[in-house]
């Protein structure tokens, strides 16, 4: 049968609440405009630099910079994490549920536009001099601040999405624009900090602008600009779309006995279940991969800052191979199976070139070939690995019409609640298995290259292969048991208008 876009020339769904919400959307919505899909795509980069500073900048500006045990640094980001643990569903039912004349969502996106900017920058000015508990708390308090103020902000905006088009293949062309206005934004940042905040802060104290703490001062404050300018650039850009989204359920008597009651309904669902264990075992594997990657640049690889910013350039090529490939996946062998055969090519091949140089097959460091060999894996498998995130993203917004037909209720907020907890633990869980690493490897803290033996730099390599291997193999399994293909999507959709 032709999906509900086809055959009723609308994107979202046209039918009231069917708990009974009194205000139901019955009028049919408007194809999505580019403005609108652009706006959506744009509010991704605020979450996207804040994953990049806690997953590729923090670790080391704190334990490398600052001079804050590696230990604390990952601990105090996992405890952070267990305040999303509570947060995130909350946040996300609540503004299932809410009730307001700028609809459920844009009320929460509006309101955490500030306290998202302005933590972020306070994060990257640590008290001077302060002492190791000190600076574990000043990280603590700050990482629960960002979090939570985020959790207000990158929620409601990412349940849009299902809101916004019910079609299969459309949700995933809209990931694909988001995911790549992420990446790009928040690589533009690093290739900026690189290429020229940290060469103007070279010195005679600090021949590498990365180890000197002004710097970050720097990319805190540019940081905090780009991520207020994404949060109100996406929250202008979708409030036309208000009136044509799906409305909250009918008024009912809220208690905390019914609202676990219905977060355990909407969570229990088999396939976001398998969604979600995938989803933890890939953002430790991330996390631990983005928090270690700057120092294996560093130490592993012998990249210079010239060369890191270029490396990190090269991103923009994976971003739109991720972009092309994934509608391209969907279309053809569907999201679940592109998921699973794009996952384990990107997956197995990543770790490449480290093995390469356990086994000392590669030419010593510093030499043309290893730069470009490094920076030509790095495109193929992050282009991938992006392709993997898009298809995984729009499996979940397939969840909401699934969760729908047996709870009555819409759930986008939740659903999204756990996939943004999930993402939180990129920066938690993953930068803990980043810090035993080098604990492990024997990494001293505020080491730079020079200072850190052979020996040290192999075992950080040693270590880190068959820790990320296990976990994205484990996660490929896992995502084998979702349910959920175009043919049962929009047999859902006609279940519902029925």
């Amino acid at each position: 049968m032709p999906n509900s876009a086809d055959a009723s020339g609308v994107t979202g769904t046209a039918y009231p609440s069917s708990q009974g919400g009194d205000e139901g959307r019955l009028r049919a919505a408007p194809p999505l405009s580019r403005t609108t899909k652009f706006a959506f795509g744009l509010g991704a980069v605020a979450p996207g630099v804040i994953k990049s500073g806690f997953s590729f900048f923090l670790l080391i500006f704190y334990s490398q910079v600052v001079g804050l045990d590696a230990w604390y640094v990952g601990l105090a980001i996992t405890i952070a994490l267990v305040f999303d643990a509570v947060s995130d569903p909350m946040v996300g039912y609540w503004s299932d549920n809410f009730r307001s004349k700028w609809g459920r969502r844009h009320p929460f996106m509006y309101l955490a536009a500030l306290p998202v900017a302005i933590s972020f920058f306070f994060l990257w000015v640590p008290p001077a001099d302060a002492s190791q508990i000190t600076l574990f708390w000043y990280l603590l308090v700050l990482a629960i601040i960002i979090r939570t103020a985020m959790t207000f902000y990158h929620t409601p905006n990412s349940a849009l999405a299902p809101d916004l088009t019910e079609d299969y293949q459309e949700r995933t062309k809209i990931y694909s624009l988001r995911y790549l206005i992420a990446w790009t934004g928040a690589n533009m940042l690093s290739v900026f900090m690189f290429l020229v905040v940290f060469p103007s802060f070279q010195n005679d104290e600090y021949e590498a602008g990365q180890f000197n703490p002004e710097a970050y001062v720097s990319f805190g404050f540019i940081g905090s600009c780009v991520i207020l300018a994404s949060i109100l650039a996406s929250s202008l850009g979708t409030h036309s779309r208000i009136e044509h989204l799906n409305p909250p359920p009918a008024k009912r008597p809220m208690t905390l006995k019914l609202v676990f009651k219905e977060l355990f309904e909407t969570l229990s669902e088999r396939s976001f279940i398998s969604l979600f264990i995938a989803a933890l075992f890939a953002a430790v594997a991330s996390g631990m991969s983005t928090g270690l990657s700057l120092i294996f640049m560093i130490y592993f690889w012998g990249f210079s800052e010239e060369q890191i910013g270029v490396f990190s350039f090269t991103t923009f090529a994976a971003a739109f191979i991720g972009f092309f490939l994934a509608p391209l996946v969907s279309r053809t062998i569907g999201k679940k199976r592109g998921a699973m055969i794009v996952g384990l090519v990107a997956f197995g091949g990543y770790p490449l070139p480290i093995v390469l140089r356990l086994l000392d097959v590669l030419p010593p460091n510093g030499t043309p070939f290893i730069f470009f060999f490094v920076s030509a894996v790095n495109i193929v498998d992050t282009g991938l690995i992006i392709c993997f995130q898009i298809l995984f993203a729009s499996m979940i917004a397939d969840l909401v019409e699934q969760s729908e037909l047996k709870t009555g209720r819409r759930s986008e907020g939740v659903f999204t609640a756990a996939e943004t907890f999930v993402k939180k633990a990129v920066e938690g869980l993953g930068v803990l298995f980043a810090s035993a690493v080098l604990f492990l490897a024997g990494v001293e803290r505020g080491a730079d290259a020079s200072e850190v033996s052979a020996d040290s730099v192999w075992y950080v390599g040693a270590y880190y292969v068959p820790m990320v291997l296990g976990l994205w193999l484990t996660m490929i399994a896992v995502i084998s048991t979702y349910r959920i293909d175009q043919a049962s999507h929009e047999e859902n959709l006609r279940r519902l208008k029925a």
